[in-house]
């Protein structure tokens, strides 16, 4: 595979960005320490951000890979696994840009995995991380370009790929203002897979070569829990129903729960947040309702109506105790929903609103499998719960279909792996 060609010169607009965050870097590090007063940064890893390592770099060729929050990091594991397996003295560097997604890649990254916060887009932060790790290749996530790091990673040496790579329409048109940059970008990518058709189209127009399509967020293995503490719910349970709303934000809560409450026998809505820290948000919205607080150590009542579990790492025990689920993120505005497949990897169908922008494919898909549904609003939702817990025989197809579906997807990374395979350092 050769390598794309540069732009003979650095468009203008990419001069002018990296000269301006130049001049702003004094900036950095007091803004970061704000952030991290706010709960929004590792105050204990704040040098990271400054493309300080804390780690030393591994001996021989290293792959990085970078993802920004939990989603695009937790969808880099199989592909990991994978070079691991093929590649086993290979370094590996994961960076990520958000707590939670780092909290999440300490636990679950294999042995010999090192994980870095991102070094913020400053020439200095950039210059400082690339001169300890010196990657062999750069495999970046979704759609995360950001210039300094890029085009940098690029001028020292390092293959680059954009894998399971998303163009929103949004974004393709403030790309669109300024093609020059967008060229010289796109141009820096030795590969290009697509997460889907519609990003791969808005890439192509852009001026990105696409080599095919790979959507990470449709591979890997199911979300894991411990089974002893799956069954200690299921016991409090006492055989009650169990709706999952997975990954809400603001707003969407008290709806999802009406929805629920709407059906007799009552099923208990299990909430786990988006954001955690939304804890006492969530209460104060469900006012009224019995709610018991998963972080505060609360017991399941047979009168409990909503159990907020606002704890990270632990969806894939509620999902296993689930009947349905409710994919969140979809009922409001402009947050496109979330990745159905966590759900259906532990065979647990997917209900979600009409917002399903990020994952468009995914749920066409799983909804032509039989194993999604996609409703209008919190009445339709009603409508659909009640069809499916009232029809145990229509349940077990809706949740099998769903499991069936996430099992079709390991092809892609074979496929995937295939392409990405001659940029990788021998050994």
């Amino acid at each position: 595979m050769t390598r794309a060609a540069r732009p003979a010169r650095t468009p203008w607009s990419l001069a002018a960005y990296r000269a301006v965050v130049g001049l702003a870097s004094p900036l950095a590090a007091p803004l970061l320490r704000a952030r991290a007063r706010q709960g929004k940064e590792d105050a204990s890893r704040l040098p990271e951000r400054l493309g300080q390592a804390s780690a030393p770099r591994p001996p021989g060729s290293l792959v990085w890979m970078h993802a920004v929050s939990v989603g695009e990091s937790l969808s880099l594991l199989p592909l990991i696994a994978a070079l691991r397996a093929e590649r086993p003295r290979v370094g590996v560097l994961v960076t990520s840009g958000t707590i939670a997604s780092a909290e999440i890649l300490v636990r679950r990254l294999p042995e010999g995995a090192v994980h870095q916060y991102a070094p913020i887009d400053t020439p200095a932060a950039v210059s400082s991380f690339l001169g300890h790790w010196r990657p062999d290749i750069g495999i970046f996530v979704e759609s995360e370009l950001w210039p300094n790091l890029v085009l940098a990673a690029r001028d020292g040496g390092a293959r680059l790929a954009l894998v399971s790579a998303r163009m929103t329409e949004r974004s393709a048109r403030r790309w669109a203002t300024r093609p020059a940059a967008a060229r010289a970008m796109l141009a820096s990518f030795d590969l290009i897979l697509a997460q889907d058709v519609a990003s791969e189209r808005r890439l192509a127009r852009l001026g990105g070569e696409v080599a095919g399509r790979l959507n990470l967020k449709l591979l890997g293995a199911p979300l894991p829990f411990d089974r002893a503490e799956l069954a200690s719910l299921k016991a409090s349970l006492a055989g009650r129903k169990v709706v999952v709303a997975a990954s809400t934000h603001a707003s969407e809560e008290a709806p999802i729960v009406a929805a629920v409450r709407a059906l007799s026998p009552r099923p208990l809505t299990i909430i786990a947040p988006r954001h955690p820290e939304r804890t006492a948000e969530i209460v104060r919205d469900l006012a009224g309702h019995r709610i018991a607080v998963r972080s505060a150590g609360d017991a399941l009542g047979a009168d409990t109506d909503v159990y907020l579990a606002d704890t990270l790492g632990e969806l894939g025990l509620f999902l296993g105790a689930a009947d349905v689920a409710v994919m969140a993120g979809s009922f409001g505005r402009d947050i496109g929903g979330h990745n159905p497949l966590e759900a259906a990897r532990l065979g647990v169908g997917v209900i979600t609103g009409p917002d399903i922008a990020n994952h468009a494919d995914a749920f066409l898909q799983m909804v032509d499998a039989g194993g999604a549904l996609i409703v209008r609003d919190p009445a339709g939702l009603a409508d659909a719960l009640a069809g499916l817990l009232s029809d145990p025989a229509r349940l077990a197809r809706f949740n099998r279909a769903a499991l069936d579906f996430a099992g079709a997807q390991g092809d892609q990374l074979a496929a995937g792996l295939d392409l990405i395979r001659p940029l990788l350092p021998a050994a």
